[in-house]
């Protein structure tokens, strides 16, 4: 660069590359000269930058600390470098236990099973409805859409729950999705009539057999409905009960399920389950519901009235239910699946039964 400095100041004729010796000088001399001159002088300014004693000292820098103090420990003229900070290491992880067992799941929230109904068996319009109502026509659920109910909805709304029929407040756009003209209400009639708990036992005393019967508690599938009605029917079980909320009812894939012995079984549909089981020990019969805490069926005599009681596949039979029965039984599982289909459960149980009737 000095020589460029140089050059810029003087402008050089033809004569200048002339020698004392009249020789002319040799391309490129100058600038080989000049060149090694610029490398030699940057050399030594980079010596001096890197040299901490030649290093000018900035404010608040370690080079412009005072003596007599130590910068490796003095935070205000730079302190230890990052990667020499010492910080605080996490607790180590406790040992893990031998028999470790994990916390079981909670138990998952199923809504209300949706219905799947023929045109025949589902009911659009008031006056359908009401008319339903009072001919004493099973109903499986009414649905309502929100808002403003006049006189008439109000009517019907009361009338359904006087026969307790299950009432559901719902979105108008859910109703428009299954049939156009609903007027804010439809209804889900049952494709087969329900019988009384009452009429199941005066068939029993009418055959002279002890009572037969199979509770479900909380049993949502249609298909599993309708594979232990057919079962039941295979027994010469006298009915079959059901709960009224949080189970599937009479739908037309359940009574297709069954194969035609929805003819020869009679089903009852309770609003309370835990006051019906009392009325049935009233009347002398004994409860047996299944349960993975309880005595291996093999072992346990059916002989006399009973009742078969059955939960959901998972859920299993509720608390209270449990507590109203007589007996815990069992089905002995081996392997990984922790639970049985609540057909397949309640087939092995009733023909248990049957083998000590």
């Amino acid at each position: 660069m000095a020589f460029y400095k140089e050059f810029t100041k003087k402008k050089m004729t033809r004569a200048d590359h002339l020698r004392s010796d009249g020789k002319w000088e040799e391309e490129g001399t100058r600038y080989r000269k000049s060149t090694a001159q610029a490398d030699k002088q940057r050399r030594e300014n980079d010596n001096d930058r890197f040299d901490d004693r030649k290093r000018p000292g900035k404010p608040g820098s370690r080079f412009d600390a005072p003596k007599g103090r130590d910068f490796k420990k003095d935070k205000p003229y730079g302190g230890p470098k990052q990667n020499d900070r010492d910080f605080k290491k996490p607790a180590p992880r406790p040992p893990r236990p031998e028999h470790f067992e994990r916390p079981a799941p909670k138990p998952e929230f199923r809504p209300e099973p949706e219905m799947s109904f023929t045109a025949e068996n589902l009911l659009s319009g008031r006056n359908p409805i009401r008319e339903a109502i009072k001919s004493g026509r099973d109903i499986e659920k009414l649905l309502v859409a929100k808002g403003d109910l006049s006189g008439t909805a109000k009517e019907i709304i009361a009338m359904a729950k006087e026969r307790h029929i299950p009432v559901q407040m719902v979105e108008r756009s859910r109703l428009d999705e299954i049939t156009p003209h609903h007027q804010g209400m439809l209804a889900y009639a049952s494709a087969y009539r329900y019988y009384d708990v009452e009429d199941m036992l005066a068939d029993a005393q009418e055959k002279n057999e002890a009572p037969f019967l199979v509770v479900l508690d909380g049993v949502t599938d249609p298909m599993n409905l309708g594979a232990i009605i057919r079962t039941a029917a295979c027994v010469g079980a006298h009915g079959v009960i059901v709960p009224e909320r949080r189970a599937v009812g009479l739908t037309p894939s359940a009574v297709k399920a069954s194969a035609g012995a929805i003819e020869t079984v009679k089903v009852a549909r309770v609003t309370n389950l835990t006051r019906t089981l009392d009325m049935l020990k009233k009347q002398g019969i004994w409860l047996y519901a299944a349960d993975m805490e309880g005595e291996d069926y093999r072992r346990v005599d059916f002989s006399g009235p009973l009742a078969l009681i059955v939960g959901a596949e998972g859920e299993g039979v509720s608390r209270l239910v449990l507590e109203a029965s007589d007996h815990r039984v069992c089905l002995p599982m081996k392997g990984g699946v922790g639970s049985l289909n609540a057909s397949v459960a309640a087939g092995i149980l009733m023909y248990a039964a049957m083998g000590s009737r």
